[in-house]
């Protein structure tokens, strides 16, 4: 087995400040909700009773009596191909390759698969692991995008590194993503983030569940949403989001219950006319993802007993043109500590990639090309990527 990567000391610290404006950290109102949260405190104590692998387990258990209470007795994997699906495998080199570089974040969100907060303050990358990540992307010729994301990912003691060193080396050939929670611009140490991302000509996609400001905090936290408008408009004044200026500003959307997101061009319209009359704020493109049954998002429906009637929703309306087309396809994730796996929703599962020769770390391969051949690994949380149009890091699939 390969070398993990090190917990890192150099992880960032919460913020003793606290205002409700949008120059003050955000974490002190963050760890303040989470204090008082029910949910959250239930969630904690059963985590330090049983550990994570336990309420994993419990997790999958649930969605498979659940698929099994609707008629669905077979695996995600069988189900495709007996939809007339391709065989989940890798027959080509992905071309993303898809970094969590961190868990620590200043928000909390109630559906966040990750479980991020200002409590995970030591799961970061390492600079070895960092460098380990470089190499391999170096090696990766096919690699057209290096997609970082977290937590909050620019609060990453080694995000910054990342990024200089991935332009530096793979020049305009390589697309570098940043995937923003948008408060992140208000933490201490973050006031030249704007003008880093620009430097670097970094894309932005950026997550906003709803532009009403009641419907985002009560997903994401009291006060996301005036900062997030605020970040928005930073962002366009920067070029962001401006037609004909050549810096992409993405909006990230999912749904705020237990349904599937509405059609992804329509919303977009609507998105772009409300954010435009309310607040002159522009972007270039809506991204629709669907809210996968796993972590917080599988709690609140175990809470609201929704999780049978969710699992039937997402089955009912299994698409395979969405299944022909699953990230996992054309994705490598790897997790903070160097660990592989086929997606971020595997990812934080800990399903690592499948059988028993492959590669368990960065520091097992040399390129993306040696996880070639590999089938992909499932689980029934994929049902989630194949409903409707499809759901994706990038939007609809289908």
């Amino acid at each position: 087995m390969g070398r993990r990567g090190r917990k890192n000391s150099s992880a960032p610290i919460a913020s003793s400040s606290s205002s409700s404006s949008s120059s003050s950290s955000l974490v002190p109102e963050t760890l303040k909700e989470m204090a008082s949260d029910p949910e959250f405190q239930n969630t904690s104590t059963r985590l330090k009773a049983f550990g994570q692998k336990a309420l994993t387990r419990e997790e999958a258990k649930k969605r498979r009596r659940a698929l099994e209470n609707v008629g669905v007795n077979e695996s995600f994997a069988s189900y495709i191909e007996t939809n007339k699906g391709s065989a989940l495998e890798r027959q080509l080199p992905p071309s993303i390759l898809q970094v969590n570089i961190g868990i620590y974040c200043n928000q909390a969100c109630s559906h966040c698969h990750v479980e991020s907060s200002p409590l995970r303050v030591e799961e970061t990358m390492s600079r070895e692991t960092r460098e380990r990540v470089e190499f391999i992307l170096e090696k990766s010729e096919g690699v057209t995008t290096l997609d970082v994301t977290g937590g909050a990912p620019e609060l990453a003691p080694e995000f910054r590194n990342l990024v200089r060193n991935a332009r530096k080396m793979k020049g305009d050939a390589l697309k570098i993503i940043d995937r923003c929670n948008l408060t992140v611009f208000y933490e201490p140490g973050q006031e030249d983030l704007g003008a880093f991302l620009k430097e670097h000509d970094v894309t932005v996609v950026a997550s906003l569940p709803c532009y009403s400001e009641a419907n985002t905090d009560k997903q994401r936290g009291r006060g996301v949403f005036e900062r997030s408008i605020d970040a928005l408009k930073e962002l366009n004044a920067l070029g962001y989001g401006i037609e004909g200026t050549g810096r992409t500003l993405d909006l990230m959307y999912n749904p705020g219950g237990a349904f599937l997101p509405p059609e992804q061009s329509k919303l977009e319209v609507a998105y772009k006319s409300e954010l435009k009359e309310a607040y002159g704020i522009e972007f270039s493109n809506l991204f629709t993802l669907t809210n996968m049954p796993i972590k917080r998002f599988a709690d609140f429906l175990h809470r609201e007993k929704k999780t049978e009637e969710y699992m039937k929703l997402l089955v009912d309306n299994f698409n395979v043109s969405a299944a022909e087309n699953v990230m996992c396809r054309d994705v490598v994730s790897i997790k903070w500590d160097g660990s592989l796996y086929d997606c971020d929703f595997n990812q934080q599962l800990d399903i690592g990639l499948l059988g028993a020769k492959a590669p368990k770390t960065v520091f097992d391969v040399e390129s993306v090309e040696d996880i070639v051949g590999l089938k992909i690994a499932s689980d029934n949380h994929c049902f989630g990527c194949t409903a409707g149009s499809g759901s994706s890091c990038g939007g609809a699939i289908a």
